[in-house]
Protein backbone atom coordinates (compact mmCIF):
# COMPACT_ATOMS: atom_id res chain seq x y z
CA UNK A 1 0.00 0.00 0.00
CA UNK A 2 1.09 3.76 -0.89
CA UNK A 3 3.14 4.99 2.37
CA UNK A 4 2.42 8.49 2.16
CA UNK A 5 -0.15 10.45 0.15
CA UNK A 6 -1.46 13.62 -0.19
CA UNK A 7 -5.07 15.57 0.34
CA UNK A 8 -5.15 18.34 -2.32
CA UNK A 9 -8.37 19.49 -0.52
CA UNK A 10 -9.39 21.13 2.79
CA UNK A 11 -12.46 21.15 5.14
CA UNK A 12 -13.95 17.90 6.08
CA UNK A 13 -13.14 15.85 3.67
CA UNK A 14 -9.74 16.44 4.10
CA UNK A 15 -10.10 15.80 7.66
CA UNK A 16 -12.26 11.99 6.46
CA UNK A 17 -9.65 11.25 3.67
CA UNK A 18 -7.10 11.53 6.57
CA UNK A 19 -9.26 9.40 8.88
CA UNK A 20 -9.31 6.00 6.74
CA UNK A 21 -5.52 6.41 5.68
CA UNK A 22 -4.07 6.41 9.38
CA UNK A 23 -6.62 3.41 9.71
CA UNK A 24 -4.50 2.01 7.00
CA UNK A 25 -1.35 2.72 8.03
CA UNK A 26 -1.00 5.33 5.38
CA UNK A 27 1.20 8.75 6.34
CA UNK A 28 -0.82 12.17 5.17
CA UNK A 29 0.21 15.25 3.84
CA UNK A 30 -2.01 18.54 3.96
CA UNK A 31 -2.19 21.96 1.99
CA UNK A 32 -3.62 24.58 3.42
CA UNK A 33 -4.29 28.27 2.59
CA UNK A 34 -3.60 31.09 4.76
CA UNK A 35 -7.06 31.04 5.74
CA UNK A 36 -7.37 27.47 6.97
CA UNK A 37 -3.91 28.09 8.58
CA UNK A 38 -5.77 26.45 11.88
CA UNK A 39 -8.60 23.99 10.30
CA UNK A 40 -9.44 21.05 11.50
CA UNK A 41 -7.34 19.06 8.75
CA UNK A 42 -4.21 20.54 9.47
CA UNK A 43 -3.73 19.41 12.61
CA UNK A 44 -4.90 15.65 11.65
CA UNK A 45 -2.69 15.52 9.01
CA UNK A 46 0.85 13.70 10.00
CA UNK A 47 2.67 16.70 7.33
CA UNK A 48 1.16 20.30 6.52
CA UNK A 49 2.34 23.06 3.92
CA UNK A 50 0.98 26.48 3.27
CA UNK A 51 0.21 26.78 -0.64
CA UNK A 52 -0.54 30.48 -0.78
CA UNK A 53 -3.48 33.07 -0.03
CA UNK A 54 -7.12 32.74 1.23
CA UNK A 55 -8.71 32.55 -2.65
CA UNK A 56 -8.64 29.64 -4.39
CA UNK A 57 -7.00 30.48 -7.81
CA UNK A 58 -3.85 31.63 -5.46
CA UNK A 59 -4.31 28.20 -3.17
CA UNK A 60 -6.15 25.24 -3.54
CA UNK A 61 -6.75 25.38 -7.22
CA UNK A 62 -2.67 26.07 -7.54
CA UNK A 63 -1.84 23.16 -9.33
CA UNK A 64 2.24 23.74 -9.63
CA UNK A 65 2.05 24.69 -6.27
CA UNK A 66 0.59 20.89 -4.90
CA UNK A 67 2.79 19.10 -7.30
CA UNK A 68 5.81 20.43 -5.69
CA UNK A 69 4.53 19.96 -2.65
CA UNK A 70 3.52 16.50 -3.17
CA UNK A 71 6.84 15.46 -4.88
CA UNK A 72 9.07 17.51 -1.86
CA UNK A 73 7.45 15.56 0.69
CA UNK A 74 7.57 12.23 -0.77
CA UNK A 75 4.24 11.15 -0.87
CA UNK A 76 3.28 8.73 -3.49
CA UNK A 77 0.04 9.68 -4.12
CA UNK A 78 -2.78 12.79 -4.28
CA UNK A 79 -6.30 12.40 -3.29
CA UNK A 80 -7.88 14.93 -4.40
CA UNK A 81 -11.59 15.08 -1.95
CA UNK A 82 -14.34 16.42 -4.36
CA UNK A 83 -14.12 19.63 -5.65
CA UNK A 84 -11.70 22.06 -6.51
CA UNK A 85 -9.15 20.13 -8.39
CA UNK A 86 -11.22 16.80 -8.22
CA UNK A 87 -12.74 16.69 -12.04
CA UNK A 88 -9.66 18.25 -13.63
CA UNK A 89 -8.33 16.46 -16.39
CA UNK A 90 -5.14 18.68 -16.59
CA UNK A 91 -4.43 18.19 -12.91
CA UNK A 92 -4.68 14.77 -13.05
CA UNK A 93 -2.73 14.68 -16.27
CA UNK A 94 0.59 16.40 -14.31
CA UNK A 95 0.49 14.21 -11.29
CA UNK A 96 0.60 10.96 -14.09
CA UNK A 97 3.68 13.32 -15.90
CA UNK A 98 5.15 14.11 -12.45
CA UNK A 99 4.81 9.98 -11.26
CA UNK A 100 1.99 10.78 -8.62
CA UNK A 101 -0.63 8.25 -8.62
CA UNK A 102 -4.04 10.14 -8.99
CA UNK A 103 -6.52 8.38 -6.86
CA UNK A 104 -9.58 8.49 -9.41
CA UNK A 105 -9.96 7.82 -12.78
CA UNK A 106 -7.17 8.39 -15.50
CA UNK A 107 -7.49 11.86 -16.84
CA UNK A 108 -8.92 11.25 -19.86
CA UNK A 109 -11.69 9.47 -18.74
CA UNK A 110 -12.21 12.72 -16.74
CA UNK A 111 -11.99 14.43 -20.00
CA UNK A 112 -14.56 12.76 -21.12
CA UNK A 113 -17.22 13.12 -18.78
CA UNK A 114 -16.76 16.71 -18.00
CA UNK A 115 -18.39 17.59 -20.75
CA UNK A 116 -22.44 17.34 -19.91
CA UNK A 117 -22.68 17.37 -23.72
CA UNK A 118 -19.98 14.49 -24.54
CA UNK A 119 -21.30 12.60 -21.90
CA UNK A 120 -25.03 12.24 -23.50
CA UNK A 121 -23.90 11.32 -26.59
CA UNK A 122 -21.61 8.57 -25.39
CA UNK A 123 -24.11 7.67 -22.89
CA UNK A 124 -26.83 7.25 -25.56
CA UNK A 125 -24.29 5.37 -27.78
CA UNK A 126 -24.56 2.69 -25.16
CA UNK A 127 -28.14 2.64 -24.41
CA UNK A 128 -28.47 4.26 -21.40
CA UNK A 129 -31.67 6.61 -21.34
CA UNK A 130 -31.15 10.32 -21.70
CA UNK A 131 -33.68 13.37 -21.39
CA UNK A 132 -34.28 14.90 -24.48
CA UNK A 133 -32.35 17.85 -25.94
CA UNK A 134 -29.87 18.70 -28.28
CA UNK A 135 -25.70 17.05 -28.08
CA UNK A 136 -24.27 20.27 -29.32
CA UNK A 137 -23.32 23.37 -27.65
CA UNK A 138 -25.32 26.48 -29.24
CA UNK A 139 -23.51 28.92 -31.17
CA UNK A 140 -26.12 32.11 -29.94
CA UNK A 141 -29.27 33.09 -27.99
CA UNK A 142 -31.01 32.99 -31.60
CA UNK A 143 -30.19 29.42 -32.06
CA UNK A 144 -31.39 28.47 -28.24
CA UNK A 145 -34.58 30.33 -29.19
CA UNK A 146 -35.07 28.23 -32.12
CA UNK A 147 -34.02 25.06 -30.39
CA UNK A 148 -36.29 25.97 -27.39
CA UNK A 149 -39.13 25.83 -29.56
CA UNK A 150 -38.93 23.06 -31.15
CA UNK A 151 -38.17 21.44 -27.91
CA UNK A 152 -41.29 22.95 -26.67
CA UNK A 153 -41.43 24.94 -22.82
CA UNK A 154 -40.08 24.47 -20.00
CA UNK A 155 -36.73 23.93 -20.70
CA UNK A 156 -33.58 23.77 -18.57
CA UNK A 157 -30.70 25.59 -20.05
CA UNK A 158 -27.50 24.23 -18.67
CA UNK A 159 -23.45 24.72 -19.07
CA UNK A 160 -21.62 21.53 -20.44
CA UNK A 161 -18.63 22.12 -18.31
CA UNK A 162 -21.60 23.11 -15.27
CA UNK A 163 -21.33 21.42 -11.46
CA UNK A 164 -23.12 22.47 -8.23
CA UNK A 165 -25.97 24.07 -10.02
CA UNK A 166 -23.78 27.03 -11.88
CA UNK A 167 -24.76 27.64 -15.40
CA UNK A 168 -28.32 25.86 -15.11
CA UNK A 169 -31.86 27.64 -14.75
CA UNK A 170 -35.46 26.55 -15.95
CA UNK A 171 -36.83 28.62 -18.23
CA UNK A 172 -40.65 28.98 -18.75
CA UNK A 173 -41.16 30.31 -21.35
CA UNK A 174 -39.54 32.37 -24.44
CA UNK A 175 -39.57 35.88 -22.57
CA UNK A 176 -36.61 34.92 -19.81
CA UNK A 177 -34.75 32.56 -22.46
CA UNK A 178 -32.42 36.08 -23.49
CA UNK A 179 -31.61 36.86 -19.81
CA UNK A 180 -30.91 33.17 -18.82
CA UNK A 181 -29.08 32.66 -21.75
CA UNK A 182 -26.46 35.48 -21.42
CA UNK A 183 -26.72 35.41 -17.91
CA UNK A 184 -25.83 31.41 -16.92
CA UNK A 185 -23.38 31.45 -20.59
CA UNK A 186 -21.13 34.01 -18.63
CA UNK A 187 -21.30 32.33 -15.51
CA UNK A 188 -20.30 29.17 -16.85
CA UNK A 189 -17.04 31.06 -18.94
CA UNK A 190 -16.13 32.45 -14.69
CA UNK A 191 -16.59 29.43 -12.96
CA UNK A 192 -15.57 26.78 -15.42
CA UNK A 193 -13.55 28.66 -18.32
CA UNK A 194 -16.20 26.95 -20.73
CA UNK A 195 -19.20 28.85 -21.70
CA UNK A 196 -20.65 26.21 -24.08
CA UNK A 197 -24.09 26.02 -23.04
CA UNK A 198 -27.13 23.30 -24.58
CA UNK A 199 -30.73 22.82 -23.64
CA UNK A 200 -33.05 19.97 -22.42
CA UNK A 201 -36.81 19.18 -21.86
CA UNK A 202 -37.31 20.16 -18.76
CA UNK A 203 -38.94 16.82 -16.94
CA UNK A 204 -41.73 17.32 -14.31
CA UNK A 205 -41.48 16.64 -10.62
CA UNK A 206 -38.73 14.35 -11.14
CA UNK A 207 -36.64 12.80 -8.64
CA UNK A 208 -32.52 12.94 -8.24
CA UNK A 209 -31.06 9.73 -7.97
CA UNK A 210 -27.76 8.42 -8.20
CA UNK A 211 -25.96 5.31 -7.83
CA UNK A 212 -22.58 4.81 -6.71
CA UNK A 213 -20.21 2.63 -8.21
CA UNK A 214 -16.68 0.86 -8.04
CA UNK A 215 -14.44 -0.31 -10.64
CA UNK A 216 -11.18 -1.48 -10.18
CA UNK A 217 -8.25 -1.24 -13.14
CA UNK A 218 -9.16 -4.93 -13.84
CA UNK A 219 -12.52 -3.83 -14.89
CA UNK A 220 -14.67 -5.67 -12.37
CA UNK A 221 -17.36 -3.16 -11.76
CA UNK A 222 -19.96 -2.79 -9.16
CA UNK A 223 -23.04 -0.83 -8.17
CA UNK A 224 -23.73 0.12 -4.07
CA UNK A 225 -27.22 1.08 -5.11
CA UNK A 226 -29.19 4.33 -5.29
CA UNK A 227 -28.72 7.45 -3.06
CA UNK A 228 -31.95 9.98 -3.13
CA UNK A 229 -30.71 13.74 -3.26
CA UNK A 230 -33.77 15.60 -4.43
CA UNK A 231 -34.12 18.08 -1.13
CA UNK A 232 -32.10 20.74 -3.26
CA UNK A 233 -31.66 24.55 -2.84
CA UNK A 234 -30.49 26.80 -6.08
CA UNK A 235 -29.71 23.08 -7.62
CA UNK A 236 -27.45 22.00 -4.13
CA UNK A 237 -28.18 18.93 -2.67
CA UNK A 238 -28.95 19.28 0.97
CA UNK A 239 -30.53 16.43 2.34
CA UNK A 240 -29.61 12.62 0.89
CA UNK A 241 -30.75 9.29 1.85
CA UNK A 242 -30.39 5.58 1.12
CA UNK A 243 -31.72 3.60 -0.34
CA UNK A 244 -34.33 5.88 -1.83
CA UNK A 245 -38.41 5.27 -0.56
CA UNK A 246 -39.66 5.87 -3.94
CA UNK A 247 -37.45 2.75 -6.38
CA UNK A 248 -38.81 -0.54 -6.15
CA UNK A 249 -36.38 -3.31 -6.73
CA UNK A 250 -36.95 -3.82 -10.39
CA UNK A 251 -36.04 -0.21 -11.34
CA UNK A 252 -33.62 -0.02 -8.37
CA UNK A 253 -31.46 -2.81 -10.45
CA UNK A 254 -32.39 -1.40 -13.92
CA UNK A 255 -30.77 1.87 -12.47
CA UNK A 256 -27.64 0.17 -10.97
CA UNK A 257 -27.16 -2.27 -13.76
CA UNK A 258 -27.58 1.42 -16.83
CA UNK A 259 -24.60 2.92 -14.10
CA UNK A 260 -21.99 -0.61 -14.32
CA UNK A 261 -22.53 -0.73 -17.91
CA UNK A 262 -22.02 3.23 -18.25
CA UNK A 263 -18.67 3.21 -16.33
CA UNK A 264 -17.69 0.20 -18.55
CA UNK A 265 -18.34 1.51 -21.41
CA UNK A 266 -15.66 4.43 -20.74
CA UNK A 267 -13.30 2.21 -19.07
CA UNK A 268 -13.40 3.64 -15.61
CA UNK A 269 -11.85 3.11 -12.51
CA UNK A 270 -12.22 3.59 -8.80
CA UNK A 271 -15.20 5.22 -7.15
CA UNK A 272 -17.77 7.32 -9.52
CA UNK A 273 -21.66 8.05 -9.19
CA UNK A 274 -23.88 7.84 -12.32
CA UNK A 275 -26.21 10.87 -11.47
CA UNK A 276 -29.94 9.87 -13.29
CA UNK A 277 -33.20 12.21 -13.06
CA UNK A 278 -36.67 9.56 -12.33
CA UNK A 279 -39.77 10.74 -13.17
CA UNK A 280 -43.09 9.83 -11.56
CA UNK A 281 -43.18 6.70 -13.49
CA UNK A 282 -40.27 5.49 -12.63
CA UNK A 283 -38.75 6.37 -15.97
CA UNK A 284 -34.96 7.30 -15.51
CA UNK A 285 -33.19 9.50 -17.43
CA UNK A 286 -28.91 9.60 -17.33
CA UNK A 287 -27.78 13.31 -15.96
CA UNK A 288 -24.39 13.26 -15.67
CA UNK A 289 -21.28 11.09 -14.04
CA UNK A 290 -19.18 12.34 -11.47
CA UNK A 291 -15.74 10.94 -11.72
CA UNK A 292 -15.16 11.49 -7.87
CA UNK A 293 -16.68 10.48 -4.43
CA UNK A 294 -19.10 12.87 -3.77
CA UNK A 295 -20.21 15.03 -0.65
CA UNK A 296 -22.91 12.40 0.13
CA UNK A 297 -20.75 9.22 0.33
CA UNK A 298 -21.40 8.01 3.68
CA UNK A 299 -24.99 7.77 3.30
CA UNK A 300 -23.95 4.59 1.23
CA UNK A 301 -21.02 3.42 4.05
CA UNK A 302 -23.40 3.31 6.27
CA UNK A 303 -25.84 1.25 4.05
CA UNK A 304 -23.25 -1.59 2.57
CA UNK A 305 -20.38 -1.22 5.78
CA UNK A 306 -17.84 -0.12 3.27
CA UNK A 307 -15.37 2.12 3.59
CA UNK A 308 -15.30 4.26 -0.10
CA UNK A 309 -11.88 6.00 0.41
CA UNK A 310 -10.58 2.87 1.23
CA UNK A 311 -11.84 1.15 -1.58
CA UNK A 312 -10.44 4.08 -3.25
CA UNK A 313 -7.03 4.27 -1.98
CA UNK A 314 -6.90 -0.39 -2.89
CA UNK A 315 -8.15 0.32 -6.27
CA UNK A 316 -5.79 3.11 -6.75
CA UNK A 317 -2.73 1.03 -5.63
CA UNK A 318 -3.34 -1.16 -8.46
CA UNK A 319 -5.45 -4.39 -5.71
CA UNK A 320 -8.88 -6.16 -7.19
CA UNK A 321 -11.75 -5.62 -5.61
CA UNK A 322 -12.55 -7.89 -2.50
CA UNK A 323 -16.24 -8.68 -3.62
CA UNK A 324 -18.82 -9.08 -6.32
CA UNK A 325 -22.06 -7.69 -6.86
CA UNK A 326 -23.71 -10.40 -5.03
CA UNK A 327 -21.97 -9.77 -1.89
CA UNK A 328 -23.13 -6.43 -1.46
CA UNK A 329 -25.93 -5.94 1.28
CA UNK A 330 -28.07 -3.17 2.01
CA UNK A 331 -28.83 -2.82 5.84
CA UNK A 332 -31.33 0.11 7.16
CA UNK A 333 -31.73 3.19 6.01
CA UNK A 334 -29.26 6.11 6.38
CA UNK A 335 -30.06 9.62 5.99
CA UNK A 336 -27.64 12.74 5.73
CA UNK A 337 -28.10 16.36 6.18
CA UNK A 338 -25.41 19.29 4.89
CA UNK A 339 -25.19 21.84 7.79
CA UNK A 340 -24.15 25.25 5.93
CA UNK A 341 -22.97 28.80 7.52
CA UNK A 342 -26.04 30.52 5.80
CA UNK A 343 -29.33 31.91 6.83
CA UNK A 344 -31.54 29.49 6.30
CA UNK A 345 -34.11 32.17 5.00
CA UNK A 346 -32.57 33.42 2.02
CA UNK A 347 -29.61 31.25 1.48
CA UNK A 348 -26.89 33.72 1.86
CA UNK A 349 -23.45 32.42 2.98
CA UNK A 350 -23.27 33.59 7.36
CA UNK A 351 -19.05 33.26 7.63
CA UNK A 352 -18.18 34.41 11.08
CA UNK A 353 -16.29 33.00 14.82
CA UNK A 354 -18.25 29.98 15.98
CA UNK A 355 -18.84 30.91 19.62
CA UNK A 356 -20.29 27.35 20.67
CA UNK A 357 -20.61 24.29 18.95
CA UNK A 358 -22.52 21.42 20.95
CA UNK A 359 -22.93 17.76 18.88
CA UNK A 360 -25.61 15.23 19.46
CA UNK A 361 -24.32 11.96 20.81
CA UNK A 362 -25.26 8.01 19.84
CA UNK A 363 -24.73 4.92 18.66
CA UNK A 364 -26.28 5.54 15.06
CA UNK A 365 -25.24 9.19 14.84
CA UNK A 366 -22.00 10.28 12.55
CA UNK A 367 -20.59 13.18 12.06
CA UNK A 368 -18.04 14.81 9.47
CA UNK A 369 -16.71 18.02 10.81
CA UNK A 370 -14.64 20.92 8.99
CA UNK A 371 -15.19 23.30 12.20
CA UNK A 372 -14.90 22.92 15.95
CA UNK A 373 -15.70 25.37 19.03
CA UNK A 374 -14.06 28.77 18.30
CA UNK A 375 -13.61 28.43 14.39
CA UNK A 376 -14.30 30.89 11.77
CA UNK A 377 -15.65 29.98 9.36
CA UNK A 378 -14.22 32.74 6.28
CA UNK A 379 -16.31 33.78 3.30
CA UNK A 380 -13.90 32.54 1.17
CA UNK A 381 -14.96 28.75 0.54
CA UNK A 382 -18.24 26.93 0.41
CA UNK A 383 -20.21 27.44 3.34
CA UNK A 384 -20.88 23.61 4.48
CA UNK A 385 -19.26 22.90 7.45
CA UNK A 386 -20.32 19.55 8.80
CA UNK A 387 -22.21 16.96 7.60
CA UNK A 388 -24.69 14.85 10.06
CA UNK A 389 -25.72 11.37 8.94
CA UNK A 390 -28.08 8.93 11.03
CA UNK A 391 -28.53 5.74 10.43
CA UNK A 392 -32.12 3.36 11.61
CA UNK A 393 -33.10 0.24 10.99
CA UNK A 394 -35.89 1.96 8.62
CA UNK A 395 -36.50 4.97 7.40
CA UNK A 396 -39.23 5.79 10.02
CA UNK A 397 -36.35 5.12 12.80
CA UNK A 398 -33.87 7.00 10.28
CA UNK A 399 -35.89 10.19 10.43
CA UNK A 400 -36.75 10.01 14.21
CA UNK A 401 -32.53 9.81 15.02
CA UNK A 402 -32.49 12.93 12.52
CA UNK A 403 -35.11 14.71 14.37
CA UNK A 404 -33.42 14.03 17.53
CA UNK A 405 -30.04 15.02 16.73
CA UNK A 406 -31.31 18.09 14.59
CA UNK A 407 -32.89 19.43 18.10
CA UNK A 408 -29.42 18.77 20.04
CA UNK A 409 -27.45 20.26 17.61
CA UNK A 410 -26.46 23.83 18.78
CA UNK A 411 -23.87 26.18 16.63
CA UNK A 412 -24.03 29.34 18.06
CA UNK A 413 -22.28 32.76 16.96
CA UNK A 414 -23.22 32.39 13.03
CA UNK A 415 -26.50 31.29 11.28
CA UNK A 416 -26.92 27.86 9.91
CA UNK A 417 -29.78 26.16 7.80
CA UNK A 418 -30.58 23.44 10.55
CA UNK A 419 -33.84 25.30 11.15
CA UNK A 420 -34.41 24.72 7.21
CA UNK A 421 -33.53 21.26 7.76
CA UNK A 422 -35.55 20.66 10.74
CA UNK A 423 -38.54 21.90 8.79
CA UNK A 424 -37.61 19.18 5.84
CA UNK A 425 -37.54 16.42 8.30
CA UNK A 426 -40.90 17.01 9.71
CA UNK A 427 -42.66 17.91 6.59
CA UNK A 428 -45.73 15.65 5.83
CA UNK A 429 -44.45 15.12 2.47
CA UNK A 430 -40.81 14.09 3.34
CA UNK A 431 -42.27 11.68 6.08
CA UNK A 432 -44.67 10.38 3.07
CA UNK A 433 -41.86 10.68 0.28
CA UNK A 434 -42.69 13.01 -1.40
CA UNK A 435 -39.12 14.50 -2.13
CA UNK A 436 -38.90 15.95 -5.98
CA UNK A 437 -35.99 18.51 -6.30
CA UNK A 438 -39.19 21.10 -6.54
CA UNK A 439 -39.21 20.15 -2.51
CA UNK A 440 -37.94 23.34 -1.26
CA UNK A 441 -39.81 25.84 -3.67
CA UNK A 442 -42.80 23.89 -3.16
CA UNK A 443 -42.89 23.29 0.48
CA UNK A 444 -40.70 25.83 2.12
Amino acid sequence: MFKKVLIANRGEIAARVIRTCKEMGIETVAVYSEADEDSLHVKAADESYLIGPPRVNESYLNIDRIIDIAQASGAEAVHPGYGLLSENASFVKRCEEAGLVFIGPESDVIAKMGSKIESRKMMNRVGIPIVPGIDYPLKNIEEAITVAEEIGYPIMLKASAGGGGIGMQIVKEPKELEKAFEGNQKRATNYFGDGAMFIEKYVANPRHIEIQVLADNKQNTVYLWERECSIQRRHQKVLEEAPSSFLDEETRAKMGEAAVRAAKSIGYSNAGTIEFLVDEEKNFYFLEMNTRLQVEHPVTEEITGLDLVKEQLNIAFGKELSFTQSDITRVGHAIEVRIYAEDPKTFFPSPGKITNLELPEGENIRHELAVNNLSTVTPFYDPMIAKLIVKGSTREKAIDEMKKALDEYIVEGIKTNIPMLKNVIKHEAFLNGDTTINFVEKHL
